[in-house]
Order: structure tokens, then sequence, then C-alpha cells
């Protein structure tokens, strides 16, 4: 089930926000679970000491002690694939948090407006991504990845390295063969030794992909098109 957290320093708008997306996924029936936070250091302690994971982060940016915004760079390397939508009443903070790959910046002004279609977004994204996984047998290891945290797989010689956020992973199969036996949309070739998972793409520019961790996959002439019309086929179908 999907994860959310919400974290304010005022408890006021802490239930203000609960009781609303509450309301939003009870009207859209969607099951998800939320947990609240009014200190920025509990939730920081939680995900960082005691390994807490959630899918979806909302939070104020202004917060004493620890920002919203530091807190967001403090947590990426525990979750990197969490989608953050940052509540402010200041609008110059919407370029730093699109330089953090913040999901999405709501002003606190246009809550009833904003605030249901980043939340549903964030949600449906996080469902799409999870309960598949690839499995990888072989005679002295079994090994289980989740679809969401692949970010591409390439030729490796005669293996194929499938490479996440913890390592990667060999498997004696071609391209060919693990990209059918995932039969997911996300998955695409961005030339013949390369299948990239566009979750994880951040922007494609001057032919390559570039990914969210700043990994660039150089993607050939003959593949260009059609990755562009992936990516926005992919997003415009699940945004």
């Amino acid at each position: 089930m999907v994860r959310l957290v919400i974290c304010d320093d005022e408890e006021k708008m802490v239930s203000l926000h609960l009781d609303r997306i509450r309301r939003i996924l009870e009207e859209n029936r969607i099951a998800c679970e939320t947990e609240t936070y009014t200190r920025s250091e509990n939730l920081l302690y939680d995900i960082t000491e005691d390994g807490f994971y959630y899918d979806i982060l909302l939070l104020d940016i202004e917060m004493p002690g620890i920002t919203g915004m530091e807190l967001a760079e403090k947590i990426r390397p525990y979750l990197p694939d969490v989608r953050i939508i940052f509540i402010t009443s200041h609008m110059e903070y919407a370029i730093d948090a699109y330089e953090l790959s913040i999901f999405r910046y709501v002003p606190k002004n246009d809550l009833e407006k904003r605030l249901p279609s980043a939340v549903l977004d964030a949600v449906r994204l996080a469902e799409l991504e999870e309960g598949r996984v690839y499995t990888i047998r072989t005679n002295s290891r079994l090994e289980r990845i989740p679809y969401k945290e692949i970010r591409y797989i390439e030729k490796d010689g005669k293996n194929a390295a499938v490479v996440t956020g913890r390592g990667v992973s060999k498997v004696r199969r071609t391209l060919t063969q693990i990209y059918e036996e995932l039969g997911a949309e996300e998955f695409i070739f961005t030339d013949r030794g390369c299948i990239v998972n566009l979750i994880h793409i951040a922007q494609i520019r001057q032919g390559a992909a570039m990914l969210k961790d700043g990994t660039l996959l150089p993607i050939s002439r003959s593949h260009l098109q059609g990755v562009k019309e992936a990516v926005n086929r992919y997003w415009g179908k699940h945004i």
C-alpha cells in the first residue's frame, strides 16, 4: 500500500492537510496509509536512523530547525524515489524546489485547487510502481528486483547488467529476452545495447536521456523519436 506522510510545524495545518487528503483519497476510492509529523527532526530521524519508508512526502518549506528544503536534501539518499510535494507561501522557493527534483510545488493560497491533483498524481504513480518484480534465477542465487528500482539495463558481453540505485545485478540473458520478460510499457530501448525505465527519466536533451540520478544514457539516432514519443505517451497517460 502507498504510504504518505505530512510534516508541518503547525498542528492546525497538519490536521487541515490530513482532512483534505483523506477526503481526496476517499472520493477517489484510493487506499493509502497516512502519517503526520510536527517536527522535521523527528521525520528525518525515523527515515535515516530507523529506516521508515514513505512513497510521498507533503512538506511545509518554512519550518523551524530543519526546513522542508533541507529535509528533502537530507533524505534523498535514503528515499531516492520518494515524491515530495512542497507547500509554501513564498513563490521564490519554486526555483530551489525544481533543483531538488521536487514532484510538485503547491502555494498555500491555492491549496483547494492545486493539492488534490498533486496528491492524486503522486499516489497513482506510486501505485503504478508497486508490486512488480524482475526475478533473476541462477544455480547459486534468487534475486527479486522491483521494477521501480530498475533504472536501466545494458548489454555487458554475454550478460545483461541490471542497474538499480543499490548496484548492478548481472544475468545471462539478452536484452531482447529481458525486455519480453518485463513486458511493461515503462521500459524502452534507447539503442540496441540499452533499455531504460521511463519512470527514471528526468529529461531528454542533446540526444541523451538524463536520469533523475544524473546518469546520461545516449539515445541512438534511430531510436530518438520513438523514445520522445514513448516518454510523452507514458506521462500523458499516467499523469
